[in-house]
């Protein structure tokens, strides 16, 4: 297993995190008969989108600096990879996982809360272990996203009742 990370394997991270998400309010808007939470579900999707465009343009402006912010067999970049990839013992499920058809819009949402919130967590341990400020700033900038989805969602979850 590859455990080396780079700012580039970081975006690439949080790429995949962004399609998940997006791929999950997508499926979720197909499974209601509601226009309302159809509605609900696809601007949340979008969101992901335009997280996805901030991420993308992050990545091409940092380019290939800090290509090893860990070296391989790190323990906490073990960690962070496993995490990321959804493997091992505390593997993350993802969004579109638990995602089975019968769920409220409040589970929906609420599982979408879930998700964010591993994000965060995975993109908070991250900013402890780099080294330096740049990284950190382009890391900061990626949790406030993610928190800005959970304020999303409850803002969602106080309108539905």
């Amino acid at each position: 297993m590859d455990t080396t990370f780079g700012i580039d394997k970081i975006f690439e991270i949080a790429k995949n995190i962004e399609l998940d998400g997006a791929q999950f309010y997508r499926q979720a808007a197909e499974k209601t008969s509601s226009d309302d939470i159809k509605q609900v579900l696809l601007d949340l999707a979008a969101m992901e989108d335009g997280h996805l465009k901030i991420f993308e343009q992050m990545r091409k402006e940092l380019g290939e600096q800090n290509k090893n912010l860990f070296a391989s067999g790190n323990q906490v970049a073990l960690y962070l990879k496993t995490m990321a990839d959804g493997l091992g013992g505390e593997r993350i499920k993802s969004p579109l996982e638990r995602l089975s058809g019968n769920e409220t819009i409040k589970e929906i949402l609420e599982i979408g809360i879930d998700g964010e919130k591993a994000s965060m967590l995975f993109y908070i341990g991250l900013k402890e272990l780099v080294p330096n400020k740049a990284n950190k700033d382009a890391i900061e900038v990626i949790i406030k996203e993610e928190f800005s989805h959970v304020v999303a969602l409850n803002l969602n979850l106080t309108v539905l009742g």
